[in-house]
């Protein structure tokens, strides 16, 4: 199951730092987005991209997690000679991140809910 059957995200960026939001579908999508998308998981996804620190915060009441990249945008969108590190381009990327549930259960519920595979 990829990321994008369960949430969308939304993000930007500034200077060298990437802000991607994802907002889960629904309640139990969110439940399954909070166990499985680990600031582990995001740094393993995107590999050399992110080299700094990133930040993890939880909006539960919106069903959001909200991921901070630092140093993820090569020295920034005006600087670097990247042709598309951009943070919207960073979203759509980390919706592709594969999710193995830990719990089958959870996931034929939430597939049932969000579609197949």
């Amino acid at each position: 199951m990829r990321l994008r059957q369960l949430a969308h995200a939304r993000s930007g960026d500034k200077g060298d730092i990437s802000q991607i939001s994802v907002i889960a579908f629904d309640e139990a999508a969110f439940d399954v987005i909070r166990a499985e998308i680990t600031v582990d998981a995001v740094r393993a996804h995107f590999g050399p991209i992110a080299r700094g620190k990133i930040e993890r915060f939880e909006l539960p009441h919106l069903g959001i997690l909200n991921f901070v990249l630092h140093e993820a945008l090569s020295s920034g969108v005006t600087r670097s000679l990247a042709l598309d590190p951009h943070g919207k381009c960073l979203g759509s990327l980390l919706l592709d991140l594969s999710i193995a549930s830990r719990s089958p259960a959870k996931r034929a519920e939430v597939l049932g809910q969000a579609g197949s595979e």
